[in-house]
């Protein structure tokens, strides 16, 4: 399988001088086509021009240079079919044993949503992807190269071995048609649209990865990575411990992963979410804190839950979970009332996400626990700008929900105190996050540091989600405040007192004031809405009325 022809001509220029210089010291003959074949006799490259081998000229600006049985025979044929060698004998057809191809810029050009219609057509590259198909199927005898990244690694071989390997040639060929599939999809997609009127998706998914099984343990599942994505996700990470993950552990990382994104970088903060809602949120002088004051949104609910963090998670983190100095309790509801037990094998969490850990947290996980999934993801600036999802029979595109609020508008006689903006900003991230209909509580426990208290997600209306379970996970974590830290007083008079000082958000306007109302009969002050009822006014006269502020923000937030 010695190299001894090798065919250029390449779009992309990067690295090519310095690969075809090296070839020509391992004593390669170098075939190119115009522009390449230029580029190369100016750097003292020796180079036989296509039209010398074809003894037919590149016609037509080029469009026609390399299609030709000259080139394709001796790309096409089977070393080992006496056949194909003796028509090629013949034909005096020389064997071409490597190709080296990457296409005009069509999908760059493109991105360009101005450029001329006739412009992006003559960035249509046809010689080019028939090559390297040739190639890619008679891999058994032929190198093929369309990224300048896998240069150096043929260079190696060439060089240690005196030819490629089996091995990448495969690996070659594969990546090759994957390239000409995705060429030929952004094409498709661009003509449609521009001379049909009729968009098409196209989509990109490899790296298929089987899983144990789906949401349940009867149904088949595999995850796929979108190879285009370059945002930070738990699709982009290494797993530094614990189990493999699951179905339902993606997707549950994925929740808590996007929430902490919504939130800012430069304090601590921790999402614990329980099959996608976050049951609890927070932010704190530390991770540790934050984790803390995350964890007692609800308790309950946390074990077996999924965090996620924007911190390095280091061994105060570590420690709150698993550590031995620490007494760790679990809660159950019998007859209506918490009750709290000790757990002595500390708190468990199926999945913990974070930009970085320490080692020395790493290496106390691996020892607690071979079950708990530490999952490290890759910061990046960029993000996706749409989300895809399934039904049955199709699939839904839309933008991505990359806002908090349009603005804050105060529409109530009474205001909001100062630095309140900042727990109703937290709130929204929040309610954000959780599924429809949603009411979120939070409350600044700390100057400066928030807390989720009550959550209600997935109602099918709004009063439920806050009179039936906001209101009472927030009275339930402060019955359990009132009695650990041995508070003293009245407690539903505290409760009420501390409710008072709550922001509660709702991800969708009230469509009639009885939200405003039944939130008064707790004790709520302070709401966060979006705004845009006919009926708005309903509710700001009961605010009025009852001696509450609400602000609008302009921004719904459903969450299916």
């Amino acid at each position: 399988m010695k190299v001894q022809r090798a065919l250029i001509s390449v779009s992309n220029k990067t690295g090519i001088v310095e690969f075809a210089r090296e070839l020509s010291k391992l004593k390669i003959e170098i075939i190119s086509t115009g522009g390449t074949a230029k580029t190369l006799r100016d750097e003292g490259v020796v180079v036989k021009d296509v039209s010398e081998l074809t003894g037919f000229p590149e016609i037509m600006d080029g469009r026609v240079k390399t299609l030709h049985p000259l080139v394709h025979g001796g790309i096409l044929a089977r070393r080992d079919d006496p056949v194909h060698i003796k028509a090629a004998e013949e034909l005096k057809i020389p064997m071409i044993d490597m190709i080296v191809v990457n296409l005009y810029p069509f999908m760059e050009v493109t991105k360009d949503e101005g450029v001329p219609l006739n412009v992006a057509v003559e960035n249509i590259d046809i010689g080019g992807p028939t090559m390297l198909r040739a190639a890619a199927k008679n891999y058994e005898y032929v190198t093929v190269i369309t990224d300048p990244a896998d240069y150096e690694p043929v260079l190696e071989q060439l060089k240690s071995k005196g030819e490629v390997k089996k091995q990448l040639r495969e690996k070659l060929a594969i990546k090759v048609f994957h390239h000409t599939a995705q060429y030929d999809a952004s094409v498709d997609t661009y003509l449609s649209r521009c001379i049909l009127q009729e968009n098409r998706l196209h989509m990109d998914f490899g790296e298929g990865e089987v899983l144990r099984y789906g949401e349940n343990s009867h149904q088949h599942a595999t995850f796929y990575r979108d190879s285009r994505s370059k945002e930070m996700s738990v699709a982009n990470n290494e797993i530094l411990s614990g189990k493999a993950m699951s179905y339902n552990n993606y997707v549950d990382a994925n929740a808590a992963l996007e929430a902490i994104k919504d939130l800012p970088e430069d304090k601590p903060a921790v999402s614990v979410i329980k099959h996608t809602n976050p049951c609890g949120m927070a932010t704190g002088e530390t991770i540790g804190e934050a984790l803390e004051r995350a964890w007692e949104g609800d308790p309950i609910s946390a074990f077996g839950g999924v965090l996620a963090t924007n911190a390095t998670v280091d061994m105060a983190f570590a420690n709150f979970l698993k550590g031995e100095n620490i007494k760790h309790y679990s809660y159950s509801i019998v007859k209506g009332e918490n009750i709290r037990q000790e757990v002595p094998t500390g708190k468990f969490v199926e999945v913990i996400v974070a930009p970085d850990f320490t080692n020395e947290a790493v290496e106390f996980f691996k020892q607690k626990s071979k079950m708990i999934r530490l999952v490290k993801v890759f910061k990046s600036e960029k993000k996706d700008k749409k989300t895809f999802r399934a039904i049955t029979g199709g699939i839904l595109v839309q933008d991505r929900d990359a806002e908090l609020m349009d603005r804050f508008e105060v529409v109530t006689e009474k205001q909001f105190p100062e630095g309140y903006r900042q727990l109703a900003e937290f709130g929204l991230v929040a309610c954000k996050h959780t599924k429809s209909n949603g009411i979120v509580l939070s409350r600044e426990y700390e100057p400066g540091q928030f807390q989720v208290m009550g959550m209600g997600a997935g109602q099918p209306n709004r009063v439920d989600s806050m009179r039936k379970l906001s209101i009472p996970k927030a009275t339930e974590n402060l019955k359990r405040e009132f009695e650990t830290k041995k508070i003293q007083g009245d407690f539903k008079a505290w409760c009420e007192q501390e409710l008072g000082k709550m922001v509660m958000v709702s991800d969708g306007f009230f469509p009639f004031d009885d939200t405003v109302r039944e939130a008064a009969t707790f004790g709520i002050k302070y709401i966060v809405q979006p705004g845009g009822s006919m009926r708005d006014g309903d509710s700001i006269a009961a605010c009025n009325e009852l001696g509450i502020a609400m602000a609008f923000s302009g921004l719904r937030h459903f969450n299916h």
